[in-house]
């Protein structure tokens, strides 16, 4: 398939679709015309890419946990290096979450305190 219908079927824009090929996560294969050519596998790539974006990961994250991500479903087999980066990732998260509750705290003072 052309990258005009792996953006329609993945819900990925075009320009995010190159965007990850310059990065190196997806390698599509080209036609004898120069036309990138996308396959299902690709399409399922895309599917995990964007699921590990959506649970707040960075790209050089995603990079280093899609050898491992078996499915589209939170299912991998990691090894250390990887289990080490998703404890830091978590632990990042918590620690924004920590960061979060502490600013509602200050605003919920300043509004209780105006009765």
């Amino acid at each position: 398939m052309k990258i005009g219908e792996l953006s329609n079927r993945s819900g990925i824009s075009v320009r995010m679709l190159r965007y990850y090929e310059q990065e190196g996560l997806l390698q599509p294969s080209r036609r004898e015309s120069g036309y990138r050519e996308y396959g299902e596998a690709d399409e399922q790539l895309v599917r995990r890419i964007t699921k590990l974006g959506e649970a707040g990961l960075k790209l050089e994250t995603i990079r280093q946990l899609l050898p491992c991500v078996l499915s589209d479903r939170p299912d991998f087999e990691p090894c250390s290096e990887v289990l080490a980066t998703l404890r830091r990732e978590l632990g990042s998260i918590d620690e924004r979450i920590k960061c979060l509750q502490s600013s509602r705290k200050i605003l919920a003072d300043y509004l209780g305190d105006l009765g």
